[in-house]
């Protein structure tokens, strides 16, 4: 088959590497450079290295538990099962986890885990690891690489997808395949603050979805707890309170274990909110507390922490630093099966790209690696053969937004800002129904886009009203998507 693979994160590049391993003639398509994009980020590990007392299992329940219930329970024992299995394929292309002086692969901890169960690369550059041995192995083949090109749309041919249309230096063009896999990432500069790079403008999804294929969950948008709260983001990992950090009060109190017995170890959704909160109550930015963690051990864990937090004037070894909640993950996405079939023939979708279920309204800490890695696998291993299309989510009802939407005229920066205040963190019926109002007025008015900005921003249009929709939609709150009033339910 000719495959064409859009995206080289974790999940584009192992999905390239295991089709062509299984005789496929693939061509991987990247918006920027080989390698660009949030894996090469990311600071957390991958979880699924169990050691005493520990199984799949444990791992399945704390998953489904961060998750609120809503994760599948078939997909999250695919992540579990296959986990092992891609973690040693990882070693064996050259990914040094890191180990302690006997060999063993080190274990680490972060919130919502019982169990220490994470592998690391370089302390803190996992995803920077993986980037790497993943890239040099796709150069080792004979898998074709364009780069620098944009997708505009996928081609559908007689109802199923035959190709891409992209925008490759100011010029238009198409790519013919017989399949078509998205791992092109997620959405996050939805929002004014995000971990997420430039390229993050749901650029998949959205090609998707004009094509007709379903998508689901897009609600449950993840805020990573722990950013820096002056300057460029820079996250600060989940792993850094795993090792003993805490997070404080301008007053030094701890004051997570308000909301959640599990205090800064609770899941990322509880701990956002209640930073979220604090900040308001006291005016200013909360702080993680790693002082009690040593010099020494911060420098040699999280070296490119320690590097970026120095550079930035803070010495954490000595002093609380501020921090405040950002964008992070795309926990819904394009529906698709356990082997990544979308509800179009011939589309394919992995990564955070993909709903595949696993995360429900809430992603366990270093399961989005994993999930590429399984997920990939099994798409590639599922090219060419027939099945039926997977099961789609019902979708609730539309909400009529009847608040009068925002008179601003539309930018990427007020649409940021919008979903921000009111399709973030803390989310109301009014605030909601307000940016459904809005986005709804923005689109009726857009223009055909030509350049990438435009067709980024028409991207995330779209997405954008889609998740405030899908948030108005649902009536209670689960994991991510909080409702400070809940809606009255009509009887």
């Amino acid at each position: 088959m000719k495959v064409i693979v859009v995206g080289s994160g974790i999940a584009g590049l192992t999905t390239a590497l295991h089709a062509r391993e299984a005789g496929h003639d693939v061509t991987i398509v990247t918006k920027g450079a080989l390698g660009d994009g949030c894996t090469a980020l990311a600071q957390g590990g991958v979880a699924g290295v169990y050691g005493d007392g520990d199984s799949a299992q444990q791992h399945a329940d704390d998953t489904i538990a961060a998750g609120a219930g809503l994760s599948e329970p078939a997909a999250v024992d695919a992540l579990v099962t296959d986990g092992p299995a891609r973690i040693a394929e990882l070693i064996a292309r050259g990914v040094a986890f890191d180990r302690s002086p006997d060999g063993r692969l080190l274990r680490g901890r972060e919130a919502a885990h019982r169990h220490a169960r994470i592998v690391h690369a370089d302390g803190d550059a996992t995803g920077a690891a993986i980037s790497r041995a993943l890239v040099a192995a796709v150069r080792a083949t004979s898998i074709r690489v364009v780069d620098g090109a944009f997708l505009t749309d996928l081609v559908v041919q007689d109802g199923a997808v035959r190709g891409i249309r992209l925008l490759r230096d100011d010029a238009a063009g198409d790519m013919h395949a017989d399949a078509v896999v998205l791992a092109s990432g997620g959405a996050g500069h939805l929002y004014a603050y995000t971990t997420n790079p430039v390229g993050a403008t749901g650029d998949g999804i959205a090609a998707a979805m004009r094509a007709g294929a379903a998508v689901a969950d897009l609600e449950f948008v993840q805020f990573h707890p722990t950013v820096l709260a002056h300057g460029p983001a820079f996250l600060i990992s989940e792993a850094v309170r795993g090792e003993g950090a805490t997070l404080v009060d301008d007053e030094g109190r701890r004051f997570v274990f308000d909301s959640h017995p599990d205090g800064e170890l609770a899941p990322r959704d509880v701990v956002s909110r209640a930073i979220a909160r604090q900040a308001a109550r006291q005016g200013s930015p909360v702080r993680i507390d790693a002082t009690a963690i040593g010099r020494a051990r911060l420098a040699a864990r999280f070296p490119t922490i320690d590097r970026v937090t120095r550079e930035r004037g803070y010495d954490w070894s000595a002093a609380p630093v501020p921090v405040t909640p950002a964008a992070h993950y795309l926990m819904g996405g394009i529906v698709t099966d356990l082997d990544g079939r979308t509800t179009l023939p011939g589309l394919f979708a992995v990564g955070e790209t993909a709903r595949t279920g696993v995360h429900g309204a809430n992603r366990l800490a270093s399961n989005s690696l994993l999930e590429g890695a399984v997920f990939g696998a099994r798409a590639a291993a599922a090219l060419g053969r027939p099945s039926r299309p997977p099961r789609v989510v019902p979708r609730r009802p539309p909400v009529e937004a009847e608040t009068p939407a925002s008179g601003d005229p539309f930018r990427r920066s007020t649409l940021q800002q919008l979903m921000w205040d009111e399709v973030g963190l803390l989310r109301t019926e009014a605030g909601l129904a307000h940016a459904v109002a809005t986005i709804d007025a923005w689109l009726r008015d857009e223009r055909q886009p030509s350049t990438v900005a435009e067709h980024e921003d028409a991207n995330l249009l779209l997405i954008a009203s889609e998740t405030a929709s899908a948030a108005l939609a649902r009536r209670t709150s689960a994991g991510s998507h909080h409702l400070e009033i809940p809606h009255l339910e009509t009887v």
